[in-house]
């Protein structure tokens, strides 16, 4: 497939997409990832629904591909592919009126029949248009789960679709996509087949959608690392944590990234003052004017805290009821924007009321607001039950406001708590889920700004610094598709190799100085040598793009180090033992039994190692001119003072073969 253009073609499958649709993080990264994807190398196109209430600027510029019905159960509906250009990506939608032009995206009766449509026209619409033909299909949450299901049981044998392999990201296991067997065969057709039936059921009559591609897919990621581990657990796996232990070797974490261009101090036309790390005193503007907007005390000297998000029990709304009297009696001041559960809108308004010059309750969605609150607030809070990832907790670093969150999923990866001894940190956490913890947190995180001024800039800089960009994360998608196509090469690499080996090649002028400058050149020849595997990081990091592979890596990469480097030490050792002429034959374990002659030359080497003498091992070595020719690795006696380097040699195999066995797995 990707011979044509010498690219690794990715498909990425989701149910939204900024700026198309969007109703949570999941539009934000796809939205975002392919134009990361795409300028680290990649061919990327992405395939959505084509929802009834995309806005007409974008409808209107979308071009008729080709139509067709497919099977979906006893069903043959119609489906039509429509195609945009958006930001230099080829953004394709599945059209079909009767499942999609509807008023939201999500919370239909039929959401199960309308995602499994969606996820078979993305497998059947391959066959009709070429530009999608792909290397990689790359599913997101339930509403594409179904996809390497279908792929694997109704397409394998075509051409077309046998060198596909399937990535699935689940960014929340809470929404799994669970309805009642019958849509097993009236709707996805493989009630027939044991080997799906088995691995979509879910408890009595019940079929789960993201089960299945739990099973199918080839490779599993998730939005964070911590999450991948977390998902292991009862807790928080959501009665799915068994097929994360399972697949826990497919597992990755990659942490998501933010739009960098549009939350950007320097450049925010919604905020009263632009503001830099370098330069902050926009920053205190921009507090002014938003406790003057809120209709708060105009004061510097106290520490304005804001949180921005939904409000329900997964961001921790219990903790802050619990916790809010307690702080706004400290003279902090609080703003909280967002919508959710009337009891939570209704318990934020009474303190609005009770507390109303020291805080306030937005019940709206403003997003021009929660820029200035962003830019405005000096820390912000987010004490999350459970978090995949989040982002509002990197756009808030990004605008030097520092997160109070709590210990979980990619919050505990995203950000850093501070340490008074050594003055790290880009913000402050907690551990448990407990309401006096986050209390006792935000009021350290308050005594900091009350008291220490310096330190406070200092973690403001540092939290602003912090690279938040899709390039990170889309570099460690990128290690993940080409361990699943190791053949195929990114068009980015392709340069590099064919222009830094020549000039590395072109150490011959210095052949010209023969008497002395000989080991200049070696050393000019040597640096360059070992610049070259530091320009090459993809390849090393093949199997580190998460947490878990990290530590695989880490103890895999040495160990084929360690077998080259006992090659010259197990014959040191052999030379201390037997002869110092035969290092060489030892290297090679079937030649070893067959080397009686020089069993007549232990006798002087006995003489001269209790000597202890080397111009005698030398001289003993004189009389044979073949041996005389190997002086060197006797010259250098001093690293056979390790002379056990044989079992190194043997663990060094059975490194060997556990990375070849990691490395198989992808």
């Amino acid at each position: 497939m990707s011979e044509a253009n010498g690219k690794l073609r990715v498909l990425l499958v989701a149910s939204e997409a900024a700026p198309f649709v969007k109703t949570g993080g999941l539009g934000d990264v796809v939205g975002s990832l392919p134009v990361a994807l795409a300028s680290a190398g990649v061919n990327v196109s992405v395939m959505l629904p084509k929802y009834g209430f995309i806005p007409e600027e974008w409808q209107e510029r979308m071009e008729h591909v080709c139509d067709f019905n497919l099977n979906l159960g006893w069903r043959y509906p119609y489906c039509g592919i429509e195609r945009l250009d958006y930001k230099g990506i080829d953004f394709y939608f599945v059209d079909n009126e009767d499942y999609f032009r509807r008023d939201g995206a999500y919370g239909y009766f039929d959401d199960g029949e309308r995602f499994a449509f969606f996820s078979k026209a993305v497998c059947e619409s391959l066959q009709y248009v070429p530009e999608l033909a792909c290397d990689v299909l790359h599913c997101n949450d339930w509403q594409t789960a179904l996809v390497p299901v279908f792929l694997r049981e109704f397409y394998q044998g075509i051409p077309l679709y046998e060198n596909i392999k399937t990535v699935f990201t689940v960014h929340n296991v809470k929404f799994q996509g669970q309805y009642s067997d019958d849509v097993l065969g009236d709707v996805c057709g493989l009630a027939g087949i044991p080997a799906a039936a088995s691995q979509l059921s879910f408890g009595p009559k019940t079929i789960n959608f993201m089960k299945g591609a739990l099973s199918y897919s080839d490779i599993l990621t998730t939005v964070s690392p911590s999450y991948a581990e977390e998902l292991k657990m009862p807790f928080y796996g959501e009665h799915l944590d068994y097929m994360f232990r399972q697949r826990e070797d497919s597992l990755y974490g990659i942490l998501n990234g933010i739009d960098v261009d549009e939350y950007d101090p320097t450049h925010d036309d919604t905020i009263a003052s632009r503001f830099s790390a370098d330069d902050m005193s926009g920053k205190a503007a921009c507090k002014a004017a938003l406790q003057e907007e809120l209709g708060l005390e105009v004061n510097p000297e106290r520490p304005l805290m804001v949180m921005v998000g939904r409000l329900t029990a997964q961001k921790g709304l219990d903790l802050v009821q619990y916790a809010l009297e307690s702080l706004l009696s400290r003279t902090v001041q609080v703003a909280i924007l967002g919508t959710g559960d009337k009891s939570y809108e209704d318990s934020l308004r009474y303190f609005d009321w009770k507390y109303h010059d020291s805080m306030r309750a937005c019940i709206a969605f403003d997003s021009a607001l929660a820029h200035r609150m962003y830019a405005g607030a000096d820390m912000f809070l987010m004490p999350s039950l459970f978090e995949p990832c989040g982002l509002s907790q990197m756009i808030a670093m990004r605008y030097g406001t520092l997160p109070i969150v709590r210990e979980t999923g990619g919050l505990r990866d995203s950000v850093t708590p501070y340490n008074h001894f050594t003055g790290e940190g880009t913000g402050f956490s907690f551990a448990n889920f407990n309401g006096d913890e986050m209390r006792d947190c935000a009021l350290e995180a308050s005594e900091v700004f009350w008291t220490d001024k310096d330190a406070w800039r200092s973690i403001m800089r540092n939290a602003m610094e912090t690279d938040f960009s899709w390039a990170r994360a889309a570099d460690q998608y990128i290690d993940i598709y080409k361990g699943l196509h190791p053949e195929i090469e990114l068009a980015a690499e392709k340069p590099e190799p064919a222009e830094k080996p020549e000039p590395a090649e072109k150490p011959e002028p210095a052949e010209k100085p023969e008497p002395e400058p000989k080991p200049k050149p070696a050393e000019k020849t040597e640096a360059k040598t070992a610049s070259k595997p530091k320009a090459k990081p993809i390849p090393k990091a093949k199997a580190a793009p998460a947490a878990k592979p990290i530590p695989k890596t880490t103890s895999a990469k040495p160990k084929p180090a360690a077998a080259k480097a006992t090659k010259p030490k197990a014959t040191k050792p052999s030379a201390a033992k037997t002869t110092a002429a035969t290092p060489k034959p030892a290297a090679k374990p079937k030649t070893t039994a067959a080397t009686p002659k020089p069993a007549a030359k232990p006798k002087t080497t006995a003489a001269t190692s209790k000597s202890a003498a080397k111009p005698k091992t030398t001289a003993a070595k004189a009389t044979k001119p073949k041996p005389a020719a190997k002086p060197k690795p006797a010259a250098t006696p001093k690293p056979a003072a390790k002379p056990k380097a044989t079992s190194p040699k043997t663990r060094s195999v059975s490194g060997l073969k556990k990375k070849g066995s990691s490395a198989g797995r992808g």
